[in-house]
């Protein structure tokens, strides 16, 4: 427990002190704590099962996995000799570099990066590790869905849902933000959804379905994680003209609201929590965006604000460590090289 609410320190730290930007040595400080992971995560044996099945495929075989990013990231691991830990390494990275980018894009990128300690860093980045990269690249598709570079955001999220076929839910974000210039991006960006869908998802469809939704898989915490994105849509909603955002910051994080509080209905009427809750991952982001531009409301710093802030998070992280029925899978933090050393 103590490595994690280190981190958290550190982050803390920085986020008081108000730094305007997150260095290269804390970004390789975090991926290296979420690569060289050793034996964290309830999917840590399916995770190496996985890479032990790609290490026998070749490289065609790989391309056709119906995920094909990661598919190709554990035969490349396996070629050079890494183990499955250079896998998690290579996923850390990307990872790790949308985070960062996302986060220095913020008004107060210390604060984001706190934030994101307790569930995006801790709880998926370290035990989703498919759907950690891609939420990653769903980041850096985020900002470019922000600076309206529509090809920029398709290549993301297909980058995306190489790694985890979820992602191909992000396209609906530019197919409901298209204003002007619709009669050239809609067929665009549906396309390019449709070629997605066909050529990463469609193989796979039943089974998801079969394992979300008629078997009605049980997310535990799904509710809480949920109401996690929920508060920040609606300060959102409530304050989002005393934040000094453009149009298509405003547009694009109203709607990302909306989806926020949907999903709470969802999660009502839904038959199972599970394929709830992952998609509602990718609304994460959400939390770093609203929390760590409400201190700076209307252009002016309120110090208040970011101590509630920084003690929300760390709140949210000792009751997932403390209380979550499957927090044991993270505990104790091991680093991979230290156990070897010791081995």
């Amino acid at each position: 427990m103590i490595p994690y609410l280190l981190l958290f320190a550190l982050t803390a730290i920085l986020a008081l002190k108000r730094r305007t930007r997150i260095g290269l040595p804390l970004f390789i400080f975090l991926a290296l704590m979420i690569g060289l992971r050793h034996d964290i995560g309830g999917d840590w044996l399916q995770y190496i099962d996985i890479f032990e099945r790609h290490s026998e495929e070749t490289l065609a075989e790989l391309l056709s996995s119906s995920e094909p990013g990661y598919a190709l990231l554990n035969g490349l691991s396996h070629q050079l000799g890494w183990s499955y830990y250079g896998v998690n390494f290579l996923c850390a990275l990307i990872f790790t570099y949308g985070l960062w980018q996302f986060c220095n894009a913020q008004q107060l990128p210390a604060l984001a990066l706190t934030v994101a300690v307790p569930y995006l860093i801790i709880v998926v980045a370290m035990g989703y590790t498919r759907q950690g990269v891609a939420i990653g690249l769903g980041m850096l598709a985020l900002l470019a869905l922000e600076r309206e570079q529509w090809l920029r955001f398709a290549a993301y999220v297909l980058l995306a849902a190489s790694f985890h076929k979820t992602a191909v839910v992000l396209f609906g974000l530019a197919l409901a933000l298209t204003g002007g210039g619709w009669w050239w991006r809609l067929p665009l960006m549906g396309a390019v959804a449709l070629v997605a869908y066909q050529s990463i998802l469609a193989t796979s469809v039943d089974s998801y379905l079969l394992n979300y939704e008629q078997a009605g898989y049980q997310s535990q915490g799904a509710a809480i994680r949920v109401a996690m994105n929920a508060l920040p849509a609606v300060l959102f909603l409530l304050w989002q003209n005393r934040l000094q955002l453009t149009n298509a910051q405003r547009r694009l994080w109203r709607l990302l609201s909306y989806l926020s509080l949907f999903m709470v209905v969802a999660l009502a009427l839904a038959n199972s929590s599970t394929a709830v809750d992952r998609i509602a991952l990718y609304l994460i982001p959400l939390q770093l965006f609203v929390w760590s531009r409400l201190p700076l409301r209307n252009n002016r710093l309120s110090r208040v604000w970011v101590n509630y802030v920084v003690l929300y998070s760390l709140a949210v992280l000792l009751v997932w460590l403390l209380f979550a029925g499957h927090a044991f899978a993270w505990l104790p933090y091991q680093f991979y090289p230290v156990v070897w050393l010791l081995s």
